[in-house]
């Protein structure tokens, strides 16, 4: 038989985020610290609202780009939170931020255009501009410039064939963010090099600087060259109802309508009316949950430092990424070993590029009663470590 598989695809290594989530679901009395996923529940009223939807019949499609009322709601959002004006014809409703990524870089690429992807970053940049038909560019984000990307990083990465950058901040899995000072140092070079922007901002609520989220279409000559991706999953504790969104220059979401009609659609209806509820009542939710992940934010950075774990300060999302260089494993050896000895799950650094090599992301979207159980198992790990090496 000839082979049925594409070997573009067969060429795609499958993520490497869900390899203990597997174990860890059948090992007794372990504790999770890998997922990215919020534990609160969705805020009572806005379930509420997607119980009515349903209720009153509301089961039907929307239209491809999304109910109306829910996009309008986005641009008064965005005009609040960003300072950026985006009509109901500049957004599009989507099945998750993955699926705002995908239709985004499907939407501009052709062929041997280059994507440059700051790493350690999530996973599906990578894989989603390679089944667009573009050519991933690694640029590889350094903890001494706290995982940030740099000017000059940038400028040493464009070629004449760049046509897209991805700005992976609030970074999953870093935690860095971007200050404004640092984006428009990126933001002339953009300019400059006349290349686009696919900024993921979906931790853009999990900023715990005080000056919180910018966002670099908020900037001179930015919104015209952005495409701004965001979503529900995080800020409003709703990963399942698999809701997201795109913003951006009307003729690239025309064409990433297009594709999301052919594929999806539409996002699905009960979940459009459910962020509508979300965008106009929820940002009180939003500040309780952020200012409980910022508690143990704080948290799990001092017992690092009680530790003796090297970990830079993330100030966004809900991660930290602490190295174990020290110890002499790879980071997969080190999530291996501490999953068997002490039932503790965590992310090896290498599943989010190369580059994370040497590195865990922990994630602290844990009640404080499993963080604090989780950190003693992982502290008794590493004094047994230190021990070894005394």
């Amino acid at each position: 038989m000839r082979n049925p598989l594409s070997d573009k695809i067969v060429a795609l290594e499958p993520s490497g985020i869900r390899k203990f989530f597997d174990i860890v679901s059948e090992m007794k009395d372990a504790i999770s610290l890998g997922v990215g996923e919020p534990d609160f529940d969705t805020p009572w009223h806005i379930r509420e609202e997607g119980i009515y939807s349903l209720e009153k019949g509301r089961t039907f499609y929307t239209s491809n780009s999304g109910l109306m009322q829910l996009r309008e709601e986005i641009c008064n959002y965005l005009e609040r939170k960003i300072h950026v004006e985006y009509s109901p014809k500049d957004v599009i409703i989507t099945v998750g931020g993955s699926e705002a990524i995908d239709i985004a870089m499907r939407a501009m690429l052709n062929p041997g255009d280059e994507v440059l992807i700051p790493q350690p970053s999530f996973v599906s940049y990578l894989p989603c501009c390679v089944m667009a038909g573009g050519t991933p560019v690694v640029i590889d984000l350094k903890e001494e410039n706290e995982f940030k990307l740099t000017k000059q990083q940038l400028l040493d990465a464009i070629t004449d064939k760049t046509k897209l950058l991805v700005l992976p901040f609030p970074n999953n899995p870093t935690g860095a963010i971007l200050e404004e000072h640092e984006l428009k140092e990126l933001a002339e070079v953009i300019v400059e090099n006349d290349i686009y922007v696919l900024s993921d901002e979906i931790y853009s609520e999990l900023s715990y600087k005080e000056e919180g989220h910018i966002s670099i279409a908020s900037l001179p000559g930015m919104r015209e060259r952005t495409i701004l991706i965001n979503g529900f999953s995080k800020a409003f504790a709703m990963t399942g109802w698999r809701l997201g969104y795109a913003a951006g220059p009307k003729k690239i979401i025309e064409q990433m309508t297009k594709i999301h009609q052919f594929a999806i659609m539409c996002a699905p209806t009960t979940s459009q009316y459910a962020a509508v509820e979300a965008l106009r009542n929820g940002d009180s939710d939003v500040q309780e949950m952020r200012e409980s992940y910022n508690q143990r934010r704080r948290f799990l950075m001092h017992e690092f430092r009680e530790m003796g774990l090297e970990c830079f300060e993330p100030f966004g999302a809900f991660y930290a990424f602490p190295s174990i260089k020290r110890f002499g494993m790879t980071s997969e050896e080190f999530a291996e070993r501490l999953l068997r000895e002490e039932k503790v799950a965590v992310v090896p650094g290498s599943a989010f590029g190369a580059c994370g090599e040497g590195y865990l992301r922990i994630s602290y979207a844990y009640s404080m009663e499993d963080l604090k159980k989780a950190l003693e198992r992982l502290k008794k790990f590493v004094n047994r470590l230190h021990g070894k090496e005394a």
